[in-house]
């Protein structure tokens, strides 16, 4: 029987830990042995007795493996059983701070990444997206709208070309370097252009502010996109569209060095299973491709 797999994999307090930290986060191996100050060996050991006995499900990215709790079936309902067992244990809630940090720790490491190439970022983005000219396949995707809210712009390229769209863009950039070479491009022509600074995941709008939300080359820098992808429902109005701009999964590991980015594209499915959790219904999709071998979607979706 499940349950009694279930009990025996939990009959041990590291894997009691393990599985709070899983239901709470997605983490790979290193942040995971960081966070519980244990060895490699011994974590990947326990990992594996929870994936096997369903608890817990893995996905891999290039060479990287991350965890996290079973989102369905049996092992899902258990968790969801048990769960009231885990908020009142001093262990675990020190263990679930840790993660925040480690979180915490990697939008910072990208921001830096960001701040240090913000100069050069249009060169480099030209090496993926080679001659293909994006900005004039973002625009034919663009309806007229009021409010066109640009999410992670940058150096602030695409945000003269969505003004043909609408009266008002939005600019939205976490990295102040690259602010600050967003303003120098277009600080004598701001007229209908707010440029604002934020994390996608915590965005500097009011609820229901936009008609429509891009994100361009944007989330695969993320480490929680899902997060930001809810988190833009909240600030489109009813029935706004998203539109994403994004790579289609790749093992091109080199992207993580060279370019900053977390994630080594995105599945479709996964993509889609994101959006449909945060209020999205998905409407059309089309691919293209790019340079290094690599292919990009732009992948529009409507609030419900």
């Amino acid at each position: 029987m499940a349950a009694i797999d279930f009990f025996k994999a939990l009959s041990d307090e590291t894997r009691m830990r393990l599985l709070n930290l899983s239901a709470h986060y997605e983490l790979n191996v290193n942040e995971i042995v960081s966070i519980l100050h244990m060895g490699q060996s011994r974590i990947s050991r326990h990992l594996k007795i929870l994936t096997d006995c369903g608890l817990l499900t893995f996905r891999r990215d290039g060479l990287w493996i991350f965890y996290s709790a079973a989102g369905e079936g049996e092992g899902f309902d258990f968790i969801q059983s048990i769960n009231h067992l885990l908020d009142f244990n001093a262990q675990f809630q020190d263990d679930l701070e840790a993660a925040e940090k480690c979180i915490l720790e990697r939008t910072k490491k990208t921001t830096r990444f960001f701040d240090a190439i913000s100069k050069n970022w249009e060169l480099l983005k030209q090496d993926i997206i080679g001659e293909i000219d994006l900005n004039e396949k973002i625009l034919k995707a663009i309806p007229v709208s009021d409010t066109i809210v640009d999410l992670g712009c940058g150096t602030g390229d695409l945000l003269p070309l969505l003004k043909i769209k609408s009266d008002q863009v939005i600019g939205v950039e976490k990295s102040f370097k690259m602010l600050e070479e967003a303003r120098k491009h277009y600080e004598l022509d701001r007229d209908g252009i707010d440029i604002r600074i934020g994390e996608l995941e915590h965005l500097p709008l009011r609820d229901e502010e936009a008609d429509i939300a891009l994100t361009n080359l944007v989330l695969h820098h993320l480490s929680e996109p899902k997060k930001a992808i809810k988190e833009v429902h909240r600030i489109l109005k009813p029935e706004g569209s998203l539109i994403i701009i994004d790579l289609l999964l790749h093992q091109e590991e080199s992207m993580r060095l060279k370019y900053g980015d977390f994630w080594l594209g995105f599945s479709m499915d996964i993509l889609e299973n994101w959006l449909k959790e945060s209020g999205f219904a998905p409407q059309n999709v089309e691919h293209f491709d790019l340079k290094k071998g690599l292919k990009g979607f732009i992948h529009r979706s409507q609030k419900l």
